[in-house]
């Protein structure tokens, strides 16, 4: 049996607009995306952008046999001065009529701190030129919001996307505390939903470890969600299956970035840990 064709797409924006001061929405196109639907929440992809003096980026064409991991070793095999740099993002929303996807930006500070995406996005005009792969089933860990008898959020500005996804997705009157870590109260963005969500907003400097721990969480077993910063993340689950109990089972966590790394660094033992486990839910494993 033939695999299915690969979710590699190649764009171009049709729009761009502030969302908060730090936030830019990016709408891209492609005929490819046409009568493209979501499948849930937090539905991630990656994106890959263009080296300097490129127009677009130079990515290998996908093989007739569907094979991901084969075109990953042609991507991986490109000179290194020409590869397209690739980031991991969350899809805000998509409009299968118009053939398009909305991407958010969270622009990091200027200079020496941008990373390729940051830059890439403060620029960014209509017609410019970006690549998608996903997203993809083969390596989605599904998001039920809905699942415990209430629900924990959290999330950091580069975050917010993914999670207006999720809190869009409660069920009608189902519980919800989202801890919400932004730089200031300018980058804080509505988060429409038909549950019962209650928001404490965290600012860049806080523990929210430590939020967490001195609130007195809701009743019952809750269904965990966990994204931002990879050690931020990592704390917050530690606390909440060592010392609040939590079935680990019950807490979807994605580190997005790393403290002082980039993606293309290499990983750290905690960052494979972290790998092997989330390919464990993915393949219905139980965590040890």
């Amino acid at each position: 049996m033939s695999q299915p064709p690969l979710p590699l797409h190649r764009l171009r924006v049709t729009a761009v607009r502030p969302v908060t001061p730090r936030t830019r929405r990016v709408t891209l196109g492609a005929p490819s995306l046409a009568g493209f639907a979501l499948a849930g929440p937090d539905q991630q992809v990656k994106l890959f952008f263009p080296r300097p003096g490129q127009a677009e980026p130079v990515l290998p064409t996908p093989g007739p046999d569907g094979d991901v991991m084969r075109w990953y070793g042609a991507y991986a095999a490109l000179p290194e001065e020409g590869r397209p740099w690739m980031r991991s993002y969350t899809l805000r929303a998509c409009d299968p009529v118009a053939g398009t996807v909305d991407v958010d930006f969270f622009l990091h500070g200027e200079g020496e701190d941008e990373g390729p995406a940051t830059r890439w996005a403060r620029s960014a005009r209509p017609g410019d030129a970006l690549g998608m792969f996903g997203p993809s089933a083969a390596f989605a860990v599904p998001v039920d919001p809905g699942a415990g008898d209430w629900t924990l959020l959290y999330a950091d500005a580069c975050a917010l996307p993914a999670l207006a996804t999720v809190v869009a997705a409660l069920p009608p009157g189902h519980r919800a505390l989202a801890y919400v870590q932004v730089p200031d109260a300018a980058e804080e963005q509505p988060l429409p939903t038909a549950g019962d969500l209650t928001v404490r907003p965290l600012r860049d400097g806080d523990s929210p470890v430590e939020a967490v721990r001195a609130d007195g969480l809701p009743a019952g077993r809750p269904y965990v969600w966990l994204a931002g910063e990879a050690s931020v993340v990592r704390g917050l689950r530690r606390h909440l299956v060592e010392e609040r109990g939590v079935d680990r089972r019950s807490v979807h966590f994605t580190g997005y970035w790393r403290r002082r790394l980039a993606q293309d660094d290499a990983p750290t033992p905690e960052d494979l840990a972290e790998a092997r486990e989330r390919l464990s839910q993915a393949q219905g494993v139980p965590g040890k």
